[in-house]
Protein backbone atom coordinates (compact mmCIF):
# COMPACT_ATOMS: atom_id res chain seq x y z
CA UNK A 1 0.00 0.00 0.00
CA UNK A 2 1.28 3.69 -0.64
CA UNK A 3 2.71 4.94 2.90
CA UNK A 4 1.17 8.91 2.40
CA UNK A 5 -1.35 9.37 5.02
CA UNK A 6 -3.70 11.47 3.82
CA UNK A 7 -6.26 14.59 5.15
CA UNK A 8 -8.74 11.86 6.50
CA UNK A 9 -5.85 9.43 7.77
CA UNK A 10 -4.66 9.08 11.11
CA UNK A 11 -2.06 7.16 11.37
CA UNK A 12 0.41 4.97 13.86
CA UNK A 13 3.31 3.71 12.98
CA UNK A 14 5.83 2.12 15.48
CA UNK A 15 9.62 1.07 14.19
CA UNK A 16 10.62 0.08 17.73
CA UNK A 17 9.19 -0.63 21.52
CA UNK A 18 6.18 -2.78 19.92
CA UNK A 19 6.51 -6.41 20.85
CA UNK A 20 9.86 -5.50 23.39
CA UNK A 21 10.27 -3.31 26.03
CA UNK A 22 13.14 0.06 24.89
CA UNK A 23 14.33 1.28 21.86
CA UNK A 24 11.13 3.05 21.49
CA UNK A 25 10.74 5.13 18.35
CA UNK A 26 7.07 6.04 17.19
CA UNK A 27 5.95 7.46 14.10
CA UNK A 28 2.09 9.44 13.76
CA UNK A 29 1.20 10.00 9.96
CA UNK A 30 -1.94 12.54 8.80
CA UNK A 31 -1.91 15.13 6.17
CA UNK A 32 0.97 13.77 3.90
CA UNK A 33 3.72 14.33 6.93
CA UNK A 34 5.05 12.28 9.73
CA UNK A 35 5.71 13.01 13.91
CA UNK A 36 7.82 11.37 15.78
CA UNK A 37 7.85 9.89 19.53
CA UNK A 38 11.14 9.36 21.17
CA UNK A 39 14.00 7.84 19.54
CA UNK A 40 15.37 5.87 22.11
CA UNK A 41 18.15 2.54 22.76
CA UNK A 42 18.31 -0.73 24.00
CA UNK A 43 20.69 -2.73 25.87
CA UNK A 44 22.33 -5.23 23.21
CA UNK A 45 22.65 -8.57 25.11
CA UNK A 46 25.10 -10.95 23.68
CA UNK A 47 23.21 -13.78 24.56
CA UNK A 48 20.24 -13.44 22.32
CA UNK A 49 20.99 -15.45 18.51
CA UNK A 50 22.31 -13.06 15.87
CA UNK A 51 22.97 -10.21 18.57
CA UNK A 52 25.36 -7.37 17.91
CA UNK A 53 28.57 -8.45 19.47
CA UNK A 54 30.34 -5.18 19.41
CA UNK A 55 27.74 -3.05 20.12
CA UNK A 56 26.80 -1.85 23.67
CA UNK A 57 23.38 -0.53 22.82
CA UNK A 58 21.14 -0.90 19.96
CA UNK A 59 18.17 1.03 18.06
CA UNK A 60 15.66 0.72 15.61
CA UNK A 61 16.36 1.12 11.88
CA UNK A 62 14.72 4.52 11.16
CA UNK A 63 15.28 4.08 7.20
CA UNK A 64 11.69 3.85 6.57
CA UNK A 65 11.18 7.58 7.68
CA UNK A 66 15.00 8.37 6.84
CA UNK A 67 14.25 8.29 3.11
CA UNK A 68 11.80 10.94 3.46
CA UNK A 69 13.39 13.35 6.23
CA UNK A 70 11.23 16.24 4.13
CA UNK A 71 8.09 14.40 5.33
CA UNK A 72 9.16 14.39 9.09
CA UNK A 73 7.47 17.87 10.67
CA UNK A 74 9.50 17.04 14.28
CA UNK A 75 10.23 14.68 16.84
CA UNK A 76 8.85 14.67 20.27
CA UNK A 77 11.05 13.39 23.17
CA UNK A 78 8.66 13.02 26.09
CA UNK A 79 11.22 12.10 28.49
CA UNK A 80 14.89 11.22 29.23
CA UNK A 81 15.38 7.65 29.57
CA UNK A 82 17.38 6.33 27.59
CA UNK A 83 15.13 4.17 25.83
CA UNK A 84 13.23 7.31 24.91
CA UNK A 85 15.95 9.92 24.05
CA UNK A 86 19.80 7.66 23.82
CA UNK A 87 19.18 7.40 19.92
CA UNK A 88 18.66 10.91 18.88
CA UNK A 89 22.34 12.06 18.59
CA UNK A 90 23.29 8.98 16.79
CA UNK A 91 20.12 9.84 14.40
CA UNK A 92 19.12 13.16 14.29
CA UNK A 93 21.23 13.86 11.26
CA UNK A 94 19.34 11.72 8.92
CA UNK A 95 15.96 13.50 9.85
CA UNK A 96 17.46 16.96 10.25
CA UNK A 97 14.21 18.50 12.07
CA UNK A 98 13.43 20.27 15.23
CA UNK A 99 12.97 18.42 18.40
CA UNK A 100 10.79 19.18 21.07
CA UNK A 101 11.40 18.31 24.80
CA UNK A 102 10.99 20.05 28.20
CA UNK A 103 13.63 21.76 30.14
CA UNK A 104 15.01 18.41 32.32
CA UNK A 105 14.80 16.55 28.93
CA UNK A 106 16.71 19.58 26.51
CA UNK A 107 19.53 19.74 29.24
CA UNK A 108 20.24 16.04 29.19
CA UNK A 109 19.89 15.96 25.05
CA UNK A 110 22.23 19.17 24.92
CA UNK A 111 24.47 16.95 26.95
CA UNK A 112 24.66 14.25 24.61
CA UNK A 113 25.22 16.39 21.47
CA UNK A 114 27.91 18.16 22.68
CA UNK A 115 29.92 15.03 22.53
CA UNK A 116 28.97 13.73 18.92
CA UNK A 117 30.20 17.68 18.15
CA UNK A 118 26.13 18.48 17.59
CA UNK A 119 25.03 20.54 20.36
CA UNK A 120 24.90 23.96 18.01
CA UNK A 121 23.30 22.18 15.18
CA UNK A 122 20.03 20.47 16.27
CA UNK A 123 16.85 23.08 16.74
CA UNK A 124 15.69 21.81 20.31
CA UNK A 125 12.98 23.93 21.34
CA UNK A 126 11.67 23.88 25.02
CA UNK A 127 7.89 23.28 26.11
CA UNK A 128 6.39 23.67 29.37
CA UNK A 129 3.16 21.62 30.65
CA UNK A 130 0.17 22.50 28.91
CA UNK A 131 1.77 24.10 26.18
CA UNK A 132 0.55 22.95 22.74
CA UNK A 133 2.66 23.48 19.82
CA UNK A 134 2.05 23.31 16.24
CA UNK A 135 4.18 21.04 14.93
CA UNK A 136 3.11 20.34 10.83
CA UNK A 137 -0.54 19.31 10.98
CA UNK A 138 -0.34 18.23 14.62
CA UNK A 139 -1.22 20.09 17.65
CA UNK A 140 0.23 18.57 20.08
CA UNK A 141 -0.02 19.60 24.22
CA UNK A 142 2.14 18.36 27.00
CA UNK A 143 0.86 16.79 29.68
CA UNK A 144 2.35 16.02 33.09
CA UNK A 145 2.45 12.34 34.41
CA UNK A 146 4.22 10.90 36.96
CA UNK A 147 7.33 8.58 36.34
CA UNK A 148 10.88 8.06 37.77
CA UNK A 149 12.47 10.95 36.52
CA UNK A 150 11.92 14.91 35.73
CA UNK A 151 9.50 16.50 33.85
CA UNK A 152 8.01 12.92 31.93
CA UNK A 153 4.96 13.97 29.67
CA UNK A 154 2.33 12.66 28.09
CA UNK A 155 0.89 13.36 24.56
CA UNK A 156 -2.52 15.14 23.49
CA UNK A 157 -2.34 14.53 19.69
CA UNK A 158 -4.92 16.42 17.78
CA UNK A 159 -5.45 16.52 14.01
CA UNK A 160 -7.93 17.27 11.29
CA UNK A 161 -8.50 13.58 11.42
CA UNK A 162 -8.91 12.26 15.18
CA UNK A 163 -7.04 12.67 18.01
CA UNK A 164 -4.32 10.57 20.19
CA UNK A 165 -3.70 10.53 23.52
CA UNK A 166 0.30 9.03 23.73
CA UNK A 167 0.62 8.10 27.27
CA UNK A 168 4.54 7.59 27.49
CA UNK A 169 6.02 6.06 30.37
CA UNK A 170 4.00 6.90 33.53
CA UNK A 171 2.47 5.31 36.98
CA UNK A 172 -0.22 7.06 39.03
CA UNK A 173 2.48 8.28 42.33
CA UNK A 174 0.93 10.09 44.91
CA UNK A 175 4.19 10.74 46.41
CA UNK A 176 7.04 10.72 44.08
CA UNK A 177 10.47 12.23 45.10
CA UNK A 178 10.54 14.55 42.48
CA UNK A 179 8.20 16.68 40.37
CA UNK A 180 4.18 16.89 41.52
CA UNK A 181 1.87 14.08 42.33
CA UNK A 182 -0.13 12.53 39.89
CA UNK A 183 -3.31 14.37 39.23
CA UNK A 184 -6.28 12.64 37.95
CA UNK A 185 -8.36 15.63 37.19
CA UNK A 186 -6.22 16.21 33.80
CA UNK A 187 -6.84 12.86 32.62
CA UNK A 188 -10.86 12.83 33.37
CA UNK A 189 -11.53 16.12 31.07
CA UNK A 190 -10.21 14.26 27.83
CA UNK A 191 -13.24 12.15 28.59
CA UNK A 192 -14.97 15.22 26.78
CA UNK A 193 -12.78 15.17 23.57
CA UNK A 194 -13.89 12.07 22.46
CA UNK A 195 -10.58 10.54 21.68
CA UNK A 196 -9.66 8.48 18.95
CA UNK A 197 -7.00 6.15 20.72
CA UNK A 198 -4.66 5.58 23.32
CA UNK A 199 -1.65 4.69 22.74
CA UNK A 200 -0.08 3.23 26.01
CA UNK A 201 2.36 1.63 28.08
CA UNK A 202 2.36 -1.98 28.73
CA UNK A 203 5.24 -3.03 30.90
CA UNK A 204 3.64 -3.78 33.76
CA UNK A 205 0.12 -5.13 32.31
CA UNK A 206 1.02 -8.68 33.35
CA UNK A 207 0.99 -7.32 37.04
CA UNK A 208 -2.79 -6.91 39.01
CA UNK A 209 -3.15 -4.17 41.14
CA UNK A 210 -0.98 -0.68 41.46
CA UNK A 211 2.44 -0.09 41.58
CA UNK A 212 4.26 1.24 44.37
CA UNK A 213 5.50 4.88 45.20
CA UNK A 214 8.94 5.90 45.18
CA UNK A 215 8.10 7.62 48.54
CA UNK A 216 7.95 3.72 49.72
CA UNK A 217 11.39 2.68 48.04
CA UNK A 218 12.84 5.91 50.13
CA UNK A 219 11.49 4.57 53.62
CA UNK A 220 12.86 1.07 52.47
CA UNK A 221 16.04 2.08 51.77
CA UNK A 222 16.29 4.22 54.44
CA UNK A 223 15.38 1.04 56.73
CA UNK A 224 17.60 -1.03 55.33
CA UNK A 225 20.50 1.50 55.59
CA UNK A 226 20.25 2.79 58.94
CA UNK A 227 21.09 -1.08 60.00
CA UNK A 228 23.80 -1.66 58.29
CA UNK A 229 27.21 -1.48 59.84
CA UNK A 230 29.85 -0.91 57.14
CA UNK A 231 30.18 1.05 53.85
CA UNK A 232 27.27 0.60 51.50
CA UNK A 233 26.84 0.78 47.92
CA UNK A 234 23.89 1.52 46.04
CA UNK A 235 23.30 0.49 42.52
CA UNK A 236 20.57 1.36 40.20
CA UNK A 237 19.61 3.47 36.81
CA UNK A 238 21.48 6.45 36.70
CA UNK A 239 18.48 8.34 35.21
CA UNK A 240 16.27 8.21 38.41
CA UNK A 241 16.87 10.95 39.70
CA UNK A 242 13.98 10.22 42.18
CA UNK A 243 15.96 7.29 43.34
CA UNK A 244 18.96 9.72 43.50
CA UNK A 245 17.38 12.50 45.84
CA UNK A 246 15.69 9.40 48.32
CA UNK A 247 19.15 8.20 48.68
CA UNK A 248 20.41 12.05 49.66
CA UNK A 249 17.80 12.29 51.73
CA UNK A 250 18.92 8.75 53.43
CA UNK A 251 22.67 9.62 53.52
CA UNK A 252 21.06 13.06 55.78
CA UNK A 253 18.74 10.89 58.61
CA UNK A 254 21.61 8.20 58.89
CA UNK A 255 24.34 10.86 59.36
CA UNK A 256 26.26 9.26 55.96
CA UNK A 257 28.08 11.55 53.23
CA UNK A 258 26.51 10.27 49.78
CA UNK A 259 29.05 10.41 46.85
CA UNK A 260 28.56 9.26 43.23
CA UNK A 261 30.99 6.47 40.97
CA UNK A 262 29.79 6.83 37.33
CA UNK A 263 29.97 9.29 34.81
CA UNK A 264 26.19 8.91 33.84
CA UNK A 265 25.75 9.80 37.55
CA UNK A 266 27.34 12.62 37.52
CA UNK A 267 26.01 14.29 34.28
CA UNK A 268 22.03 13.45 35.37
CA UNK A 269 22.74 15.06 38.83
CA UNK A 270 24.11 17.67 37.05
CA UNK A 271 21.44 18.36 34.53
CA UNK A 272 18.75 17.98 37.89
CA UNK A 273 20.85 21.11 39.49
CA UNK A 274 20.97 23.24 36.46
CA UNK A 275 16.94 22.92 35.88
CA UNK A 276 16.18 23.06 39.30
CA UNK A 277 15.39 19.53 40.32
CA UNK A 278 18.44 18.72 42.65
CA UNK A 279 17.18 19.97 46.49
CA UNK A 280 19.43 22.33 47.73
CA UNK A 281 19.81 21.02 51.35
CA UNK A 282 21.37 17.06 49.65
CA UNK A 283 25.32 17.65 49.32
CA UNK A 284 27.33 15.34 47.46
CA UNK A 285 31.02 15.09 48.63
CA UNK A 286 34.00 14.34 46.62
CA UNK A 287 34.43 10.11 45.74
CA UNK A 288 38.34 11.14 46.45
CA UNK A 289 37.46 11.57 49.90
CA UNK A 290 35.69 8.65 50.21
CA UNK A 291 39.08 7.18 51.91
CA UNK A 292 39.50 9.36 54.79
CA UNK A 293 36.02 8.56 56.07
CA UNK A 294 34.82 5.91 58.72
CA UNK A 295 32.76 2.85 57.21
CA UNK A 296 29.96 4.06 59.12
CA UNK A 297 29.32 6.92 57.13
CA UNK A 298 29.96 5.98 53.91
CA UNK A 299 27.10 5.44 51.17
CA UNK A 300 27.93 5.80 47.49
CA UNK A 301 25.75 5.58 44.47
CA UNK A 302 27.41 3.62 41.48
CA UNK A 303 26.49 2.77 37.82
CA UNK A 304 26.73 -0.99 36.82
CA UNK A 305 23.17 -2.66 38.28
CA UNK A 306 23.41 -4.94 35.09
CA UNK A 307 26.85 -6.07 35.40
CA UNK A 308 27.84 -4.40 32.88
CA UNK A 309 31.85 -5.14 32.75
CA UNK A 310 33.04 -1.67 32.51
CA UNK A 311 30.79 -0.10 34.93
CA UNK A 312 32.11 1.04 38.49
CA UNK A 313 29.96 -2.02 40.41
CA UNK A 314 32.18 -4.67 38.47
CA UNK A 315 35.33 -2.65 39.52
CA UNK A 316 34.28 -2.58 42.92
CA UNK A 317 33.81 -6.08 42.60
CA UNK A 318 37.27 -6.81 41.68
CA UNK A 319 38.67 -4.36 44.15
CA UNK A 320 39.78 -2.04 41.37
CA UNK A 321 37.83 1.11 41.58
CA UNK A 322 40.70 3.94 43.00
CA UNK A 323 38.05 6.09 45.22
CA UNK A 324 36.70 3.09 47.36
CA UNK A 325 37.79 -0.41 48.20
CA UNK A 326 34.85 -2.40 49.98
CA UNK A 327 35.75 -4.99 53.12
CA UNK A 328 34.40 -7.82 54.59
CA UNK A 329 30.83 -6.64 56.15
CA UNK A 330 30.07 -3.67 53.63
CA UNK A 331 26.38 -3.87 51.90
CA UNK A 332 26.12 -3.77 48.06
CA UNK A 333 22.17 -2.68 47.34
CA UNK A 334 20.69 -3.41 43.89
CA UNK A 335 18.02 -1.16 43.53
CA UNK A 336 16.70 -2.00 40.25
CA UNK A 337 15.07 -5.33 38.21
CA UNK A 338 17.00 -7.45 36.49
CA UNK A 339 16.86 -6.76 32.59
CA UNK A 340 15.85 -9.90 31.13
CA UNK A 341 19.04 -11.49 29.31
CA UNK A 342 21.76 -9.72 31.88
CA UNK A 343 20.89 -12.84 34.86
CA UNK A 344 24.18 -14.32 34.37
CA UNK A 345 26.66 -11.33 34.62
CA UNK A 346 24.40 -10.07 37.61
CA UNK A 347 24.87 -13.57 38.98
CA UNK A 348 28.66 -13.19 38.26
CA UNK A 349 28.91 -9.72 40.05
CA UNK A 350 26.82 -10.94 43.02
CA UNK A 351 29.37 -13.86 43.38
CA UNK A 352 32.32 -11.64 43.22
CA UNK A 353 31.19 -9.86 46.40
CA UNK A 354 30.04 -12.87 48.21
CA UNK A 355 33.68 -14.08 47.99
CA UNK A 356 35.20 -11.56 49.59
CA UNK A 357 32.54 -11.43 52.43
CA UNK A 358 30.73 -8.23 51.14
CA UNK A 359 26.71 -8.39 51.72
CA UNK A 360 24.82 -8.32 48.64
CA UNK A 361 21.01 -7.30 48.77
CA UNK A 362 18.90 -7.61 45.54
CA UNK A 363 14.68 -7.07 45.66
CA UNK A 364 13.79 -10.46 45.25
CA UNK A 365 16.08 -11.04 48.70
CA UNK A 366 13.40 -9.04 50.70
CA UNK A 367 10.00 -8.01 51.21
CA UNK A 368 11.00 -4.58 51.52
CA UNK A 369 10.72 -2.37 48.13
CA UNK A 370 14.08 -1.44 47.97
CA UNK A 371 13.22 -0.76 43.94
CA UNK A 372 10.02 0.22 42.68
CA UNK A 373 8.77 0.15 38.89
CA UNK A 374 8.04 3.46 37.11
CA UNK A 375 5.22 1.60 35.14
CA UNK A 376 1.45 1.07 35.51
CA UNK A 377 -0.02 -1.85 36.82
CA UNK A 378 -3.07 -3.44 35.25
CA UNK A 379 -5.43 -1.47 38.44
CA UNK A 380 -3.80 1.76 36.82
CA UNK A 381 -4.37 1.32 33.39
CA UNK A 382 -7.82 0.17 33.79
CA UNK A 383 -8.37 3.70 35.79
CA UNK A 384 -6.84 5.85 32.77
CA UNK A 385 -8.91 3.93 30.13
CA UNK A 386 -12.17 4.67 32.33
CA UNK A 387 -11.28 7.93 32.49
CA UNK A 388 -9.77 9.09 28.99
CA UNK A 389 -12.36 6.54 27.50
CA UNK A 390 -10.48 6.70 23.59
CA UNK A 391 -12.76 4.82 21.13
CA UNK A 392 -9.31 2.17 20.41
CA UNK A 393 -6.86 1.22 22.70
CA UNK A 394 -3.20 1.13 21.02
CA UNK A 395 -0.99 -1.06 23.77
CA UNK A 396 2.64 -0.54 23.12
CA UNK A 397 5.86 -0.68 25.25
CA UNK A 398 5.98 -4.01 26.05
CA UNK A 399 6.88 -7.97 24.38
CA UNK A 400 3.88 -9.70 23.09
CA UNK A 401 2.22 -10.69 26.27
CA UNK A 402 2.37 -7.46 27.93
CA UNK A 403 0.32 -6.08 24.63
CA UNK A 404 -2.31 -8.69 25.33
CA UNK A 405 -2.62 -7.99 28.79
CA UNK A 406 -2.99 -3.83 28.19
CA UNK A 407 -5.60 -4.60 25.55
CA UNK A 408 -7.24 -7.30 28.22
CA UNK A 409 -7.63 -4.48 30.21
CA UNK A 410 -8.62 -1.78 27.91
CA UNK A 411 -11.66 -4.22 27.11
CA UNK A 412 -12.75 -4.49 30.78
CA UNK A 413 -12.78 -1.13 30.78
CA UNK A 414 -15.12 0.06 27.94
CA UNK A 415 -12.90 0.45 25.52
CA UNK A 416 -14.97 -0.42 22.01
CA UNK A 417 -11.77 -1.30 20.00
CA UNK A 418 -7.76 -2.86 20.66
CA UNK A 419 -5.51 -3.08 18.25
CA UNK A 420 -2.44 -5.01 19.00
CA UNK A 421 0.48 -5.15 17.01
CA UNK A 422 4.07 -5.18 16.29
CA UNK A 423 6.97 -2.90 14.92
CA UNK A 424 6.33 -2.48 11.69
CA UNK A 425 2.56 -2.65 11.62
CA UNK A 426 0.31 0.02 10.47
CA UNK A 427 -2.04 1.12 12.67
CA UNK A 428 -4.87 2.83 10.73
CA UNK A 429 -6.74 4.92 13.28
CA UNK A 430 -9.10 7.02 11.27
CA UNK A 431 -10.95 7.07 9.48
CA UNK A 432 -11.71 3.16 9.69
CA UNK A 433 -9.51 1.43 12.52
CA UNK A 434 -7.79 -1.77 11.30
CA UNK A 435 -3.92 -2.85 11.34
CA UNK A 436 -1.73 -3.83 8.27
CA UNK A 437 0.90 -6.06 9.11
CA UNK A 438 4.04 -5.66 8.79
CA UNK A 439 4.19 -3.00 6.00
CA UNK A 440 7.49 -1.30 7.03
CA UNK A 441 10.57 -3.62 7.38
CA UNK A 442 12.15 -2.93 11.03
CA UNK A 443 15.33 -4.03 12.50
CA UNK A 444 18.14 -3.15 15.53
CA UNK A 445 21.33 -0.88 14.15
CA UNK A 446 24.22 -1.11 16.31
CA UNK A 447 25.04 2.00 18.46
CA UNK A 448 29.12 1.59 19.10
CA UNK A 449 30.08 3.15 22.89
CA UNK A 450 33.35 3.82 23.79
Amino acid sequence: MDLIPGRADLWFLPLGGTGEIGMNLNLYGHAGLWLMVDCGVTFNSPLQPNSLSKADVVAADPAFIARQPENLAGIIITHAHEDHIGALPALWPRFKCPVYATAFTAEILRRKLAEVGLLDKVPIIEVKTGDTKHIGPFAVQFLAITHSIPEPHCLMIRTEAGSVFHTADWKIDATPMTGKAFKPRVFQRLAQENVTAMVCDSTNALREGFSVSENDCYQALLQVISQAQGRVVVSGFSSNVGRLIALGRVANKTGRYMALLGRSLQNMVGAARATGHWPEDLHLIDANDLGYLPKAEVLVVATGSQGEPKATLSRLAADMQRELSLESGDLVIFSSIIIPGNEAFIEKLVQQFQQRDIQTLQSHDTDLPIHVSGHPCRGELELLYSWVKPQIAVPVHGEAAHIEANAQVAHQAGVPIQLTGLNGDLYVLAPEPRIYKQVVKTGRIALLRS
